[in-house]
């Protein structure tokens, strides 16, 4: 499966840093008027194959931003030069 463009988090029903790292994603986006999705790494064997163990994975336009946290003033960073 090839990661969709937008910001994506790969995330694991269980996964206590998923927990934490979603909610980080979901209000820098809203902050920046930019929509985000949830992908669960499980859902796909390629995605679980690739980062099964590094999740969650952050992306933004396909590129990994980050694995396990997500830093928010480099998300925003990144948001605003995409």
């Amino acid at each position: 499966m090839t990661i969709p463009d937008g910001v994506v988090v790969l995330v694991r029903q269980g996964c206590h840093l998923c927990d934490e790292a979603v909610p980080v994603v979901a209000a820098v986006c809203a902050s920046a008027g930019v929509p985000w999705a949830c992908l669960d790494v499980d859902s796909d064997d390629d995605l679980r194959d690739r980062y099964t163990d590094h999740v969650p994975v952050t992306f933004v336009d396909g590129t990994v931003l980050s694995y396990w946290f997500v830093d928010p003033r480099q998300l925003e960073s990144a948001l605003a030069t995409r």
